[in-house]
């Protein structure tokens, strides 16, 4: 009987959880770099430059791919006859990797997880606990599968029980435009399908930590119903023409995974777990014979990619005028300079909670005329200023929006994904703008973060107020001062455009003619 030791289960976890904080898989970034070269609509493409810079920066800093790293979830398949030499449960192995990973003091990553999820959502600090699942298997080996998800993607998860008779493509064609831009496409998308309903969710996540093959199955033809309508699927979502970070383009899914399990007659269970652009997973078995070894990918695996931000306007938001806020189109690009303060949930509701009680803000924190970031970054390490710095969904500060502009006189936001119908409301009511950095791009976004400092709620760790001054960090107007938002006309143009594009090899570009031409047509 093969004993595994404790040691190596425990650095084997630490050291893949390390590995996929700074390494894409290589499958993602030859399917990422695919899509890049024949997408069509200059916003995506530049958004899809950006994640492929960002992934190959951190491949070579060994920094993580987005700041948001994910919550741990352990896919374990035990062997019968297999054993670890420990006196602790699974779980704390686990969780102990999961410690080490996050405090390695060359590359920390960001404490995500709070406990007391319905009280006072206090952070652990070391991001435990993970998720683990258990399967017991025959054989003489452990095989691990990790995942770290990140919360934005899990957000947009969806399930339902359908009808045996109901239609499961209508109801993934129904469900995709819901879940925004919020979990940072182009990615992949996992399907559970059958099982019970917390079967489908499992099977939907596991799904969504296979490898990219949808060419392959299309070169050789669909085997089974799952593969045919993984192939139907990739088509018809990506005809929706929503595209990288919701701007509009011809790439929303890299590759649809579906999973199957047998079902009770009276139902069909189905659920979606989208995994985004930071993608990370992995997988390794253990014999006993030692922990496990991760070979570093060579690095021409990642195209070469030169920006060009010629086109970009430059501008100083210290001194912005409301007419200079006006002037910004939806869809427009921009390199900010300036100071910008940040702010997540946990410190917009602590705000609200002082406006409602007539209680002044911290010493040293003045919204007004200010932007705020959204963000909660990963702390700095040698000599950088702010460690990954990447926006988080926006979407979730659509209910402070109004007190903010208004009440507190910040006039913009910038954070990821669209904004709700309050948000552009009270944006158009108070002449601001929203503004979106590329979400999957953390670490090339902190590079215009010059200096950064905490001024209020410190104890809120990573949501904690922070001061960013910035030179020349890229973003997107994607709500302008009268409400008009990037995130409904770009989807809408260019699902028309893609009607009129012929479909060659699965995917809409795939002409080799049509490879890199960009459409410069306006999509406001």
């Amino acid at each position: 009987m093969p004993v595994i030791s404790e040691a190596d289960f425990i650095n084997s976890v630490a050291d893949a959880l390390q590995y996929i904080s700074y390494y894409h898989p290589p499958d993602f970034i030859a399917a990422l770099t695919r899509a890049y070269e024949r997408e069509r609509s200059g916003a995506a493409r530049e958004a899809m430059a950006q994640i492929l810079i960002n992934s190959r920066l951190c491949a070579e800093g060994k920094r993580p791919v987005c700041q948001d790293t994910g919550i741990v979830v352990a896919f374990v398949q035990m062997g019968m006859q297999a054993r670890i030499d420990s006196e602790h449960d699974l779980q704390t192995l686990v969780d102990e990797g999961v410690r080490r990973a996050w405090s390695n003091p060359d590359n920390p990553l960001r404490a995500s997880i709070v406990v007391d999820p319905a009280g006072q959502r206090t952070n652990t600090r070391d991001n435990t606990p993970a998720v683990v699942h258990v399967e017991l298997v025959a054989g003489e080996t452990i095989h691990v599968e990790l995942l770290a998800k990140g919360g934005g993607s899990e957000a947009k998860c969806k399930f339902a029980m359908l009808n045996p008779s109901d239609d499961i493509a209508d109801w993934v064609l129904e469900q995709v435009p819901t879940m925004g831009a919020g979990w940072c496409p182009p990615g992949i998308l996992g399907i559970g399908i059958g099982g019970t309903a917390e079967k489908a969710m499992v099977m939907a996540k596991a799904a969504a930590t296979e490898s990219i093959d949808i060419d392959d199955v299309r070169e050789r033809g669909a085997e089974t119903a799952a593969e045919r309508l993984r192939l139907d699927l990739v088509e018809r979502v990506n005809a929706l023409g929503i595209g990288a970070q919701g701007l509009g383009g011809l790439t929303t899914v890299l590759d649809i995974k579906i999973r199957e399990a047998p079902c009770h007659a009276a139902n069909k269970p189905v659920a979606i777990v989208p995994n985004c652009a930071a993608t990370r997973h992995i997988d390794f078995t253990l014999s006993g014979d030692g922990p496990a070894t991760f070979t570093a990918p060579d690095l021409d695996a990642w195209p070469e990619i030169a920006r060009d931000a010629s086109t970009a306007r430059r501008v100083n938001i210290d001194d912005l005028t409301s007419a200079d806020m006006a002037d910004f189109a939806a869809g427009e690009s921009l390199l900010l300079s300036g100071k910008i303060l940040t702010g997540r949930d946990a410190a917009h509701k602590r705000i609200r909670d002082l406006h409602a009680a007539g209680e002044a803000l911290p010493a040293g924190v003045d919204f007004q005329g200010r932007f705020i970031y959204y963000v909660g970054p990963v702390d700095a390490v040698r000599d950088e200023a702010v460690g990954p710095a990447g926006p988080t969904t926006a979407t979730r500060m659509d209910d402070f929006t109004d007190l903010m502009l208004g009440d507190y006189g910040v006039i913009g936001m910038i954070g990821k994904a669209e904004r709700g119908p309050a948000a552009r409301e009270a944006i158009a009511a108070h002449g601001g703008v929203y503004f979106i950095a590329v979400g999957g791009a953390a670490y090339l976004v902190s590079q215009a973060i010059k200096s950064a400092r905490v001024v209020a709620f410190e104890d809120l760790g990573m949501e904690a107020i922070h001061e960013f001054e910035i030179v020349d960090m890229p973003v997107t107007v994607a709500v302008d001062a009268r409400g008009d938002s990037v995130h409904e006309s770009g989807p809408a143009h260019w699902q028309n455009e893609i009607a009129g594009i012929p479909v060659t090899g699965g995917f809409v570009g795939d002409d080799p003619t049509s490879t890199n031409r960009a459409i410069s047509r306006s999509t406001r």
